[in-house]
């Protein structure tokens, strides 16, 4: 009996000490919490008030948290287990798997490029080489021989019976290049296929965000309302001057000394083309040029930087116009030279087409303003002022609308001159047609001359 009190109080003291156990652990538990709940509004408050430069050392772990976090989902590891139970070697053996999975596949495509460069190497100089020899035979069809000895007294010449033996037949030339253009296009082909299977793009790819724009930069009535007043008003003031058969000239209306700063002269430079300016303009960019066709097949591993296209003058549309129909070569040939130094018609009675004059204005414009570094603006009032006064503004422009190479090269799909023909403002710019006018221009290189001319 005595034992068996003895043992429920054992067992009595020992719940009792496990008992108080547990509170002086939950206590110790409280007790850390509160100190470190403690440091942190410490090391908060001494880090705002700025005597303390590290950041708190709770703000820290929790970055450092949100930054591991993230890099397991971009890894895509697999850390459903406890952290806990594995050890550091399994977990950085599982870190170099993730990343392995991330940069092999972008050095395999390193390789590949690497491969595919060299076989095009490989192409480039197997064609070289079917060309020299094709110009070998070409060379013994014309009669031409090599000789390795050299002329004797008599004139004759010894040939070498070493190179006759390396003659190539033109039958077996023109087979190997046949053989080797057949081959060319079967290895580009595969290449082709190879480079769509592997990376999943093709040749002829435009970045959609190329002509993504904006759908207010789209709508041109504006710029169509913005030409018909501008036109409105200059027809207004031409006839409002007019009088019967009398031609609206700038003299007439002031002074010369104003410098042809009258109110007609002023409607046409800063109205009239300025709005023919940003009707032309729309859509108008610069062009890029194309990628070879030999780098074709790799045309998606190569990177591209897909900005937005360069901006384009519309002066620059007549510019590379009069480049492309080799107007300087036109306009100074030896005939038109020697007519202008005689002052002899230039055409001899044959009438001078659209094309021809303007290739002599746009000449004219660039002779008289590129001098003094006149602005493209400058250069279109010119230009303007030009065609208003041989009453050919229409038939100018309209030749620039029906060029197909620059609009397809420099318009964008979306632009004005691509979805009318530029067939409203041609309209709307008729309405000048009728009017004769002599307006000046060299307006913005006149002052200049005259300072030059006084030198």
């Amino acid at each position: 009996m005595f034992n068996f009190i003895y043992w429920q109080l054992f067992l009595q003291s020992e719940q009792e000490k496990q008992e108080q156990t547990e509170v002086q652990k939950e206590k110790q538990r409280e007790l850390i919490l509160q100190l470190k709940t403690q440091l942190d509004d410490l090391e908060t408050f001494a880090y705002q008030e700025g005597s303390y430069d590290s950041l708190p050392q709770s703000v820290v772990m929790e970055r450092q948290r949100m930054i591991i976090d993230e890099l397991i989902k971009k890894l895509d590891m697999n850390l459903s287990e406890d952290i806990a139970t594995l050890s550091p070697e399994e977990l950085r053996q599982r870190v170099d798997t993730a990343i392995a999975q991330i940069v092999n596949p972008a050095r395999v495509k390193e390789q590949l490029v690497e491969q595919l460069k060299t076989q095009i190497r490989d192409l480039e100089m197997f064609i070289n080489f079917i060309q020299d020899e094709v110009g070998g035979s070409g060379k013994a069809e014309d009669g031409h021989c090599e000789c390795a000895g050299r002329k004797d007294g008599s004139g004759s010449c010894k040939p070498n019976i070493w190179s006759s033996g390396n003659k190539v037949n033109p039958e077996d030339a023109k087979k190997m290049r046949e053989t080797g253009l057949h081959l060319m296009r079967r290895m580009l082909a595969v290449l082709q296929i190879f480079a769509v299977s592997q990376f999943g793009c093709a040749t002829g790819q435009i970045p959609r965000s190329l002509w993504q724009k904006d759908q207010a930069n789209k709508d041109y009535s504006p710029l169509i309302k913005k030409l018909e007043l501008s036109v409105d008003r200059v027809r207004q003031l031409a006839l409002k001057h007019q009088q019967g058969d009398h031609v609206i000239s700038s003299s007439d209306l002031q002074d010369i000394s104003l410098g042809g700063r009258d109110e007609l002269t002023l409607a046409v430079r800063k109205e009239l083309t300025i709005a023919l300016r940003d009707l032309m303009a729309h859509g108008l960019c610069a062009s890029s040029q194309g990628m070879s066709l030999v780098l074709a097949p790799i045309a998606c591993l190569i990177p591209a930087f897909t900005s937005s296209p360069q901006t384009m003058h519309p002066w620059e549309l007549f510019v590379e116009y009069y480049k492309t129909k080799n107007g300087q070569a036109f306009v100074e040939s030896p005939a038109r030279k020697l007519s202008q130094s005689f002052a002899l018609p230039v055409t001899g009675g044959v009438t001078i087409t659209p094309k021809q004059s303007l290739l002599t204005a746009i000449h004219t414009v660039l002779t008289e303003h590129n001098p003094f570094k006149r602005s493209a603006d400058s250069e279109l009032k010119a230009l303007v002022c030009m065609a208003l006064n041989e009453q050919r503004l229409v038939s100018w422009v309209n030749l620039i609308c029906k060029s197909g190479a620059l609009v397809q090269s420099h318009y964008h799909p979306w632009s004005y001159m691509v979805n009318t023909g530029f067939e409203s403002a041609l309209n709307i710019l008729s309405r000048l047609s009728n009017l004769k006018f002599n307006l000046p221009v060299d307006l913005a290189v006149r002052q200049l001359k005259n300072i030059k001319d006084a030198f």
